[in-house]
Order: C-alpha cells, then structure tokens, then sequence
C-alpha cells in the first residue's frame, strides 16, 4: 500500500500564501486615501458595472481587489451585518472596526482551512468619523491581518517607489482633485491618465444627509486634468 505523502504545516501554510498573493497580484491595484474632502477611493477599473469601491453603510466604505466572485460575497455579507447591526442596536453602532474585525475573522478562519480554497482578496474599509480626527482606513488581507491607519493604504500590486510617491504627496489636507491625480499617476505610471481607466468614489461629509458615499462620473473625474 502507498503511504501519503506528509507535507509539514509551514510547507502547507505557505504554499496557501503563495496561492492567495498570486491571486491577488493579477489584479489591478486600488488606492484609498483620506484627502480635505474626506475619503477618496480610485481603482484602476474600465468596467462601469464590475465596481472596486462602494458603500456598506452611513460612514463607511468598501474597497477590494481579487477575484470578482469572492470580493462580492464579502461586500454583501458586510452590507448585510451592517443593516441587521443598525436594527439591532443603533446606525452608530455600525463601525468599521467592527466590520474590519468581522472580515478579518472570515479571511483567517478560510486561510487556516486546509480543506478549504483562500480568498483571493485584500479589502480596504474606510470610515469617516464624526470628526477629521477619527477618519480611519482598515486594510484585511488575504490571510486576515488587519492594517489600520490613517495613510494613504493600497490594495493589490504597485512598485515601492510609488507607494513611497503616494504617502510623501498626498496628505489628508490634498484637496480632491490633486489626490485624484496622485493616486492616478500611482496607478497607471501615467500623468494624464482617461477618466475611463479610473473609477473614483468619495466618502464625502459635506453631503448634508445621513449618506456620505458619492461616486463621481467620468464628466467630473475628467475635469481634474481639464482645469490645470
């Protein structure tokens, strides 16, 4: 009879890593950032169906890159714990701590199945706070670490020296236009990338209502480079 073969569990472990970073790689980046206007998100996206960034709740933004199929179903089941949280208690107990951490736990139990295929993701959740100062940016990763901070953070691919370029220039005081522009040159290695590459949406809190999520049309993403 033919004895399986043993695979030690760092080999296993890190055989699963390499799976999941590759999945990842084959991405297109995203850069989430806060600016004067508040939270920017801008992919490098020329589907306008197929989206990268969207919102879960009130204050609170998605942004992801990977597989389609899986960064969607984490998307909806974070929408969904959002509004039964919301009924539950009160919309300000929905926080995107709280949703960072529920994703968190999700990626890491999946990562640490053997039985089980990674996620092929990173998530960003972003959270404008009732004041400038409290503005957060959660970044999961595909083994379900957990990032937070408030500097520009990006999800998928980009060479270091633009990652650099990235937290040298733009600044929660970059007004949106020129974080835009920053964080597309990041993105394509182009100073005057079409508006169609990119998709940009904003948690923005000088919408006046309870809802701060605004995605912008290629018309206003274009006018960034037509005004210089």
């Amino acid at each position: 009879m033919t004895m399986p073969a043993y695979v030690s569990p760092d080999q296993w472990m890190s055989d699963r890593a390499d799976y999941a970073r590759r999945g990842v790689s084959r991405g297109r980046a995203v850069v989430v950032a806060r600016c004067a206007d508040g939270i920017c998100m801008v992919a490098l996206n020329s589907s306008r169906s197929l989206r990268k960034t969207s919102e879960i709740h009130d204050r609170i933004g998605f942004a992801a890159v990977g597989r389609y199929d899986e960064l969607e179903q984490l998307r909806v089941a974070g929408i969904r714990l959002a509004d039964i949280r919301a009924y539950a208690y009160d919309r300000l107990d929905v926080t995107g701590l709280a949703l960072a951490t529920t994703y968190a736990q999700v990626i890491g139990a999946n990562f640490a199945t053997l039985s089980q295929k990674p996620y092929e993701v990173e998530l960003a959740v972003a959270e404008l706070g009732l004041s400038r100062a409290e503005d957060r940016i959660f970044k999961i990763s595909w083994d379900g670490s957990v990032a937070d901070g408030s500097a520009p953070t990006v999800l998928g691919p980009m060479a270091q020296d633009r990652r650099d370029t990235l937290n040298e220039f733009l600044t929660d005081s970059t007004p949106l236009d020129d974080a835009v522009r920053c964080a597309a040159a990041a993105l394509t290695a182009s100073s005057e990338p079409t508006p169609e590459q990119l998709e940009v949406s904003i948690l923005d809190p000088r919408t006046g209502g309870r809802r701060t999520f605004r995605r912008l049309s290629a018309e206003r993403i274009r006018s960034f480079w037509g005004a210089r």
